[in-house]
């Protein structure tokens, strides 16, 4: 004779009220869940890392300007430029290639064939191309 043996060959209950749980709703109810919402994100966007933006000298800058004052729509130009990061100090250098399209000396932006537009001042490396 065990501990269990007066209970061991019941029926299992059922509740003459309520629905049978299925096998994965009963699972879901203990399956885990995000108390701190939002936290990963967070974590994630801390780790982040970004790069500081170069300060040029005013040499640099006389060469971007020279480059720049030769250009012409339709030239094919290499750039390598720096990118604001929109949520924490630092951004990122992306270099594109491309052709001109319009230089504003106004604004000081130099846009692309590709749509993309380029302020000037965020410019640390301008090489004119072979097309």
């Amino acid at each position: 004779m065990s501990r269990y043996d007066d209970i061991i060959n019941h029926p299992h209950y059922q509740s003459a009220t309520r629905k049978h749980m299925s096998m994965s709703d009963r699972a879901a109810q203990f399956s885990p869940f995000a108390a701190l919402v939002g936290y990963d994100a967070a974590v994630e966007e801390t780790a982040r890392l970004t790069e500081e933006k170069i300060i040029l000298d005013e040499d640099k800058i006389r060469e971007i300007n020279s480059v720049i004052a030769g250009l012409e729509k339709g030239n094919l130009v290499h750039i390598t430029y720096f990118i604001p990061d929109a949520l924490k100090s630092g951004g990122l250098y992306m270099h594109v290639t491309g052709w001109v399209k319009k230089i504003d000396s106004y604004e000081k932006i130099l846009y692309l064939t590709d749509e993309t537009d380029i302020p000037i001042s965020d410019i640390i490396e301008i090489e004119k191309g072979n097309a």
